[in-house]
């Protein structure tokens, strides 16, 4: 993980707060202030993220077989 502040860390701690979450990660391309992310987690959240990128950049894989780029 990317030690140091993130351009989005505000929105990221808004949507903890807000959904009272454990972790939030939060993924911008091309925003206004650029593309970047920033991850909010309480203590040992981040251990959960390695696994969960994965599962997801899998199911995002296989929903685009076949798609044109």
């Amino acid at each position: 993980m990317a030690k140091g502040p993130g351009k989005y860390d505000d929105l990221a701690t808004y949507v903890m707060e807000e959904t009272d979450a454990d972790v939030v990660l939060v993924v911008v391309l091309n925003g206004s202030r650029g593309s970047g992310f920033s991850v909010q987690a309480l203590a040992g959240g981040t251990l959960l993220l390695p696994a969960l990128l994965r599962m997801i950049a899998d199911n995002i894989e296989r929903d685009t077989q076949g798609d044109a780029p």
